[in-house]
């Protein structure tokens, strides 16, 4: 029998897995509610095979990227051959891993058709910063979970005129609605796909390792794609941001980042990198003030030409909410159930409690990476900074994971913070339903059996593949 070679091999399996979680979104994923869109609802009947087949799927995608890290020239076993990585080859890659996502529902949240929802209330002049979607009403509001009806949105100027933009030209479509954000969202792949690569040089990373573990890894295609998320635009821009401060062009790189931060506000701390940078040039009080001047200049320019308001400085509280889940929430959780348990009415204090103080640890452990910055690059810094807040913060998802991920790619060196970044972004591929609801007993036995079958599928389609790479097989 003809092998493959290595880089078909992982590209086949991660296409093939790929292609199972797509179909397996059909019946399992983020479906409408409504039975408008029936061709996403035509095997809602079938949910837990398509959660086994999910499952499956999304394993032999998390195999193909460790076997696509495992060809690295700095990965690979003494005597193969490592398989070339850049720009292009990744993006025939990740071509091949998301490519069948595109086209499916949601997957993993609901938060595209929140994004439409506040997208319509920009349309029609509903203030987004004062009100839920539930001053909305209508049949895409109803698609937003209950938990999120009233909560006003958390974004900048900048996501809700893209959603705006997205909304009108989609006509409240939901199926062309998902469509157009997930094309906005593979803009910002494609800026981390050009970026990541030239970030990394300027830190003196390889470039094909920041692309492995930045842009390849599977929480790009699961969460930026399939569930297109806004984090997409955000680090796009704040990649894209950082690399031109490295290169000196500070004006831009404050504009981008200050567009990156309108999108979502954690990518502020970009701008900590470009005075850093700056000030090498310019000393440190010039610096602050023309970075300073370039950001202001910019969120007053887009605040003017959006219509939005400032609104969203406010809403920024909107993630600290007792029904968000974090390590700091579910503390709290533990406590409030304990103090029940004793019979102590403690209310909501307890909730209150660890919420600060998973907060007062974020600041603390991204102040004490920005103080070794000396040593750690400010770029790295800022890419702990940002994993703290992601992790310890008040409301943790899987795709804020990203937040810090995508800088430690690119500026971190060799060892163990890429080594937990790499299995940290495997685990947190696996701890969302696809659709976006926690587990009950019967769902986790499914995930499970489908994380064995797949397994099992790794194994066999393994043996189709070649153990060593011919020269004229090496990715272009």
């Amino acid at each position: 029998m003809r092998k493959l070679p290595i880089v078909v091999g992982y590209r086949l399996l991660g296409g093939v897995g790929a292609a199972l979680l797509a179909g397996a979104g059909l019946a399992a994923g983020a479906l409408p509610v409504g039975g408008h869109a029936a061709w996403w609802s035509a095997l809602r009947h079938l949910a837990g095979p398509g959660l086994l087949c999910g499952y499956a799927g999304l394993t032999l995608l998390a195999a193909a990227w460790w076997w696509a890290g495992r060809q690295l020239p700095a990965a690979g076993p003494p005597g193969v051959s490592a398989v070339r990585l850049d720009g292009r080859s990744a993006a025939l890659t990740l071509a091949c891993w998301a490519g069948p996502l595109l086209l499916c529902p949601p997957l993993f949240s609901r938060d595209a058709y929140s994004y439409l929802a506040q997208g319509t209330m920009v349309l029609v002049d509903i203030d987004v910063y004062r009100h839920g979607v539930t001053a909305l009403g209508g049949q895409i509001a109803a698609e937003v979970p209950q938990m999120w009806q009233q909560t006003p949105a958390p974004y900048g100027p900048v996501f809700l005129a893209i959603a705006a933009v997205v909304s009108g030209l989609t006509g409240g479509k939901l199926v062309l609605g998902v469509l157009g954000l997930r094309l906005v969202a593979l803009a910002g792949v494609a800026l981390l796909l050009r970026y990541l690569p030239r970030l990394a040089r300027h830190c003196g990373v390889d470039p094909a390792a920041a692309l492995w573990l930045g842009v390849l890894n599977p929480l790009v295609p699961l969460h930026l794609v399939a569930g297109a998320h806004n984090e997409a635009v955000m680090l796009g821009l704040l990649v894209a941001g950082l690399c031109l401060a490295f290169e000196r062009r500070f004006g831009t790189a404050a504009v981008l980042i200050t567009l990156a931060a309108l999108v979502k506000a954690p990518a502020v701390v970009g701008l900590l990198v470009v005075v850093s940078l700056a000030a090498r040039h310019g000393g440190r009080r010039a610096a602050l003030i023309r970075t300073a001047g370039f950001a202001v200049g910019t969120a007053a320019a887009v605040t003017w030409a959006t219509g939005i308001g400032y609104g969203w400085i406010g809403a920024l509280g909107t993630p600290v909410y007792r029904h968000s889940w974090s390590i700091s929430s579910a503390l709290g959780r533990g406590a409030t159930w304990l103090a029940g348990a004793l019979g102590l009415e403690w209310g909501d204090a307890p909730m209150r409690l660890f919420l600060g103080l998973g907060l007062i640890a974020a600041l603390a452990v991204a102040g004490i990476a920005w103080w070794q910055r000396r040593r750690l690059g400010p770029a790295y810094a800022v890419g702990l900074a940002l994993a703290a807040v992601a992790l310890l913060g008040p409301a943790t998802r899987p795709w804020y994971a990203l937040w810090g991920l995508v800088l430690i790619a690119a500026a971190a060196p060799d060892g163990w913070a890429r080594w937990l970044a790499a299995s940290g972004a495997v685990v947190l591929a696996f701890v969302a339903l696809p659709s976006g609801i926690g587990p009950d007993p019967t769902q986790a036995a499914l995930a499970a059996a489908g994380v064995l079958l797949g397994l099992l599928a790794v194994g066999w389609l393994r043996l189709l593949t070649t153990t060593a790479q011919p020269a004229s097989a090496v990715a272009r």
